[in-house]
């Protein structure tokens, strides 16, 4: 496991050296858990006190309504960190549920020691500290991003804001996007045959190709 902790090329270890992390660990406390697609990592409602690094795999963020319709809000992927939102919180209270959909392995952290120095003074927790306020920031820039897509008002509009973005943050007009067409409907609340209809459209029309989840903005 302590190679799998030094390999890790998530933004929450960033600037602590590999051979510390191990120490850095044991100070605040972890564990990992193997999950197999389909499993709940955790459910809506549930306390959250620990917040996830996913090693290998993809955990999606979930939200289901009163009626049982769900809605896929991102998904998280290698190096990323989830369920810091709700661990810093009041009540620690998840609004969401955390679905694995790939086969996944994942380091959990306590959020609690973490935050706080720890009494060996270790000269690393505090850029630790400092990497989960900046991760949190990150977050809230990606949150903002998605608002901005689904805000517009037809799915073209929502297709091309998404793709726009994805251009951009890669800096390129050829990309890869990360969801494939089920996802890509969730995450941007709208019908999967109306959204394929709509990509096929905007081919047609020269505004884009594409081949699976690689795009090319024309």
């Amino acid at each position: 496991m302590s190679d799998i902790i030094k390999k890790l090329n998530t933004p929450l270890f960033e600037g602590i050296e590999p051979d510390d992390r191990i120490g850095m660990l044991g100070c605040t406390g972890y564990h990992f858990g193997s999950f197999s697609k389909g499993e709940i990592v955790a459910f809506e409602s549930e306390n959250i006190r620990h917040i996830g690094i996913v090693i290998s795999g993809a955990v999606d963020m979930i939200k289901e309504d009163i009626w049982g319709n769900k809605t896929m809000l991102v998904r998280i992927g290698p190096n990323e960190v989830f369920g810091e939102t709700f661990a810093c919180g009041t009540e620690n209270l998840s609004i969401v549920t955390f679905q694995v959909s790939e086969d996944a392995h994942i380091l959990f952290m306590p959020f609690g020691r973490m935050m706080c120095r720890c009494t060996n003074a270790c000269p690393f927790h505090q850029k630790l500290i400092e990497n989960m306020v900046r991760v949190i920031a990150d977050k809230n820039q990606d949150l903002m991003r998605k608002v901005e897509a689904v805000s517009k008002r037809s799915i073209r509009e929502k297709l091309l804001s998404y793709l726009s973005i994805q251009a951009q943050t890669q800096g390129t007009r050829y990309f890869e996007i990360p969801l494939g067409r089920v996802e890509l409907a969730e995450y941007l609340c709208v019908d999967r045959s109306a959204l394929t209809r709509e990509l096929v459209k905007m081919r047609q029309e020269g505004l884009i190709d594409y081949d699976r989840n690689w795009f090319r903005m024309l």
